[in-house]
């Protein structure tokens, strides 16, 4: 099986400050990734059934321990979106041991063959998926968060050190002490799970400037923490993206599938990242169409921010050219009709965060255009942007959703958390 990557080594922090506890942890994960990189599916498979089996047997402890943090949070007046994305219920706990699970019933990336030839001089050719090695992940609230990476970076050979926030300190401490003991009572390192040491801003530097002990960092949350993350590291960063999801409903679209997938993408789970947040629709079925949609938003609770068409009808406010770029996150919406399919385009090209778009469309023809010329990790045909998602998409949990243009775009999953090498085998080829 091929062995690990590492990055390029540094004198920065490493050597200079061997006893940070950071760096500490830096460097046991860089030692129980060596052991992880070598590991056989199957051991990495058992290990993922342990840690699901772990967190189910303890999801007392883990609720009752994401409660503080609940509490705490609603007790600082954190917004409702917010707190419903850090909040655990028996439910919740079930779905992230089920992420364990169907991650463990994927194929193993690590081995993969990527490409393979035999050169005309004889050598033989082969690029194959190797892990990353260690992998820094700093993310906001979502506690669930904590069991996926943990699961994606095992399956991949990768050790994870995981930088939550401190809002939901007390769910990941939980969590990731039952993860620990379940990969330690299968033989694996324990330490293929961390949880970065300290609070603060300090702490997370540290990590993002562990270039040598860390192969790469991968921010989830905000887009104040991601800027942060690629602003402030030199260790390499997988950028993803917050999410200013548009529905475009094409004048060929059948309007009661419309309503339905325009509901589901705003209120299924309006504070998650693959929710819409705002709606173009084509003048042509504006008339029929409009009137019923903000009715039926209206009804679920959300608050349309239109433009001077949305704007004609009771409880929609004005909409400004901050309420089209923002990720809401929250029970509203932006909402604009457009004279065309091209107009819905430029529209969320000047908009758009590149995450997911949408069109609601009965013309083969427009959604070939609309898939071509919108430029987002995901498009979406006749269907709500919440299937952006890996566990929807069978790739069991994710990481995050990449919106930059690298090796990893969209849901990343366990491909997309390796690297690859190339491995060329001789007969005593010399040049």
């Amino acid at each position: 099986m091929a062995g690990p990557t590492t990055g390029p080594q540094s004198s920065h922090d490493a050597a200079a400050h061997p006893q940070d506890p950071v760096l500490e942890a830096a460097a046991r994960a860089r030692q129980a990734a060596h052991a992880l990189a070598v590991a056989t599916r199957e051991a990495k498979d058992r290990a993922l059934r342990a840690m699901a089996d772990a967190l189910v047997a303890a999801t007392p402890d883990v609720l009752a321990a994401n409660a503080e943090d609940v509490a705490q949070a609603q007790d600082a007046g954190t917004p409702v979106a917010l707190v419903d994305r850090l909040r655990l219920d028996e439910s919740r706990v079930a779905q992230m041991a089920d992420g364990l699970r169907d991650v463990a019933g994927l194929p193993d990336p690590v081995g993969e063959v990527v490409r393979g030839s035999t050169l005309a001089n004889g050598l033989e050719l082969r690029q194959v998926r190797v892990p990353f090695g260690v992998v820094g992940i700093i993310y906001e609230a979502r506690p669930n968060v904590t069991a996926d990476a943990a699961g994606i970076c095992l399956k991949s050979g990768n050790a994870a050190l995981l930088r939550g926030s401190s809002s939901a300190r007390s769910s990941n401490e939980a969590i990731v002490s039952v993860l620990r003991d379940a990969v330690s009572s299968t033989g694996l390192p324990v330490d293929a799970v961390q949880l970065v040491p300290g609070e603060g801003h300090d702490a997370a530097k540290v990590l993002m400037r562990a270039r040598g002990l860390v192969d790469v960092l991968i921010p989830r949350g905000g887009a104040g923490l991601i800027r942060s993350v690629v602003d402030e590291s030199t260790v390499p960063v997988i950028e993803t993206g917050v999410g200013n999801c548009h529905v475009y409903v094409d004048e060929h679209a059948d309007l009661a599938m419309a309503l339905d997938i325009v509901l589901n993408a705003k209120t299924h789970r309006p504070s998650v990242c693959n929710a819409a947040e705002s709606l173009l629709v084509h003048e042509a079925v504006a008339h029929d169409f409009v009137p019923k949609v903000v009715a039926a938003l209206q009804d679920a609770g959300v608050t349309v921010h239109g433009d001077a068409t949305f704007a004609g009808h009771d409880g929609v406010e004005p909409a400004t050219d901050a309420d089209f770029d923002a990720e809401y996150l929250s029970l509203d919406i932006a909402a604009a009709v457009v004279p065309s399919l091209e107009a819905a385009v430029d529209h969320i090209r000047r908009h758009s965060s590149g995450h997911t778009e949408a069109i609601v469309t009965g013309s083969l023809d427009a959604a070939r255009r609309f898939t071509a010329a919108v430029d987002s990790a995901a498009v979406m045909i006749n269907a709500s942007t919440r299937f952006i998602d890996g566990g929807e998409l069978g790739f069991g949990a994710e990481i995050g959703i990449s919106t930059q243009k690298l090796h990893a775009r969209g849901p990343m999953g366990l491909p997309e958390m390796t690297s690859t090498k190339y491995v060329v085998t001789g007969h005593g080829h010399t040049r």
